[in-house]
């Protein structure tokens, strides 16, 4: 799938793909080595208030001068998965025998973790790449069941947002195989002196995928398994067709793995020349941030690279896990120029250690003067925090003015879905609801008024099969 034409050059910006909040929204633990997953399993769920946080973030943003773009939630439950796995008779049989013989594979059936679109794809801009066109490889999510079923439909959407003409190439996932495994944008950061002019990617892993001596003498995690591998990244950088000397790989640091570090994302951001890590971040975390210091020297304009060191003492990695400071966004600040805002988990302004990280990065010599908290804790209950909800696209006016226009957030598009949710939506869910074969029904009636509003009709199996 692609769209083959470049265009001259022209301003670029950065534009967030927000995740909306499905009405199946529950607390399943589906995923090891995300302790708040694993923390708030089985506890019950607020559907409606978690998709109005997501909403209000999207708005918070917007009013900061940050474009928005809406990516709807998955169909679920995921009846066609169930019946894969051998469930038969009509809908409502199936939601209850698989509620009955396997709540297990019920609950991943039900996930809404679709939500968190950094994990949808991994995005690089034009002026990354030899073809002067925009990369999108939809992630494979290889290492979980529950994330893997999110594949089709984001290629699906992907393609239905840019269509033709738009130089924006939307490539296939790479295989589904554990040797490639890929979880998108969360381990992924791009680093850059202005956003149309190039940049450097870090790539993180935390595995190789391919027995090799240097695979042998790689440290691995010993508690939680590693999901990313280096030849996943290495695939997507040939892809997206990359300057091999403007590329970074850096194995995530095992220790951080354990400590619940599932994603790069969860330990470290960046935005334009800035970077914001934990120095337990990688293997080698000083060497890594060299690299990327010496590959953004040698872009045009020698561009230095404004590094934000958090040390261990200062916030231990369980705090980093627990707080999610470094899930925060890094943005522009419009009414400031030169200067950036971070936008941090509300949990972080009540967590003592992460507060005090905040405030030395605000006193700090570095062009972040503002934070600001958003409440995302219903997210956050499941592991995603600000950044998880986001995928992050830097594109041309051209580019944006080719996505689809109701994708685009406005101030009155989320009036209007804020609106949808409060006609669809179960103000609580508990982990029994999800056989409820009601749920499922007001789950399809919800999407169904969503894609006409979107208009997206089409993108949903349920609207393919009835057509």
């Amino acid at each position: 799938m692609s769209s083959q034409s470049a265009e001259p050059a022209t301003e670029f910006h950065e534009i967030n793909f927000d995740g909306l909040v499905g009405p199946t929204h529950n607390y399943a633990g589906l995923a090891p080595g995300n302790l708040h997953s694993t923390a708030n399993a089985k506890s019950v769920s607020y559907p409606k208030r978690a998709a109005l946080q997501g909403i209000a973030k999207m708005r918070r943003l917007m009013d900061m001068g940050l474009p928005q773009a809406v990516l709807p939630p998955q169909e679920r439950p995921d009846i066609l998965a169930l019946r894969r796995l051998g469930f038969t008779g009509t809908d409502e049989d199936v939601l209850k025998r698989a509620g009955h013989e396997s709540p297990a594979l019920l609950s991943a059936c039900c996930s809404a973790s679709g939500m968190w679109s950094a994990n949808a794809a991994t995005f690089s801009p034009a002026p990354d790449s030899d073809d002067a066109c925009a990369h999108i490889t939809p992630a494979n999510l290889n290492s979980l069941f529950h994330r893997q079923l999110e594949v089709e439909f984001v290629e699906r959407l992907m393609w239905s947002a840019f269509g033709e003409g738009s130089a924006v190439r939307v490539h296939a996932s790479l295989p589904g195989n554990a040797a490639l495994a890929d979880e998108g944008a969360a381990n992924h950061v791009r680093l850059c002196a202005d956003h149309g002019e190039p940049g450097v990617q870090l790539f993180a892993f935390g595995r190789f995928g391919i027995p090799s001596a240097e695979a042998a003498a790689a440290p691995s995690p010993s508690r939680f398994t590693a999901r990313q591998t280096r030849e996943a990244c290495e695939a997507l950088a040939r892809l997206h067709r990359l300057d091999p000397d403007r590329v970074f790989f850096a194995q995530q640091s095992p220790r951080a793995i354990d400590a619940g570090i599932f994603h790069n994302d969860v330990i470290c951001v960046g935005h334009r020349n800035v970077l914001l890590y934990h120095e337990h971040a990688y293997v080698e975390t000083q060497p890594v941030v060299d690299g990327l210091r010496q590959r953004l020297a040698s872009l045009p304009g020698s561009p230095e690279l404004i590094e934000i060191r958090i040390s261990d003492d200062d916030l231990p990695l369980d705090a980093a896990a627990s707080s999610y400071l470094f899930n925060s966004q890094l943005i522009d600040d419009p009414g400031n120029t030169g200067s950036m805002r971070l936008v941090a988990p509300e949990a972080c302004r009540e967590h003592p250690q992460a507060s005090a990280a905040v405030r030395r990065i605000l006193a700090g010599d570095n062009p972040v003067d503002r934070v600001d908290f958003v409440d995302v804790s219903q997210s956050l209950r499941n592991g995603g925090g600000p950044a998880c909800l986001r995928l992050r696209m830097v594109l041309s006016e051209t580019q944006i003015d080719r996505i689809r226009p109701r994708l685009i957030a406005t101030d009155d598009l989320l009036a209007e879905i804020e609106r949808w949710v409060g006609r669809h939506y179960r103000d609580e869910l508990h982990p029994a609801d999800l056989a409820d074969p009601a749920l499922a029904r007001e789950s399809i009636a919800a999407l169904d008024e969503l894609s006409a509003i979107l208009d997206i009709r089409g993108v949903y199996f349920f609207q393919r099969r009835s057509d």
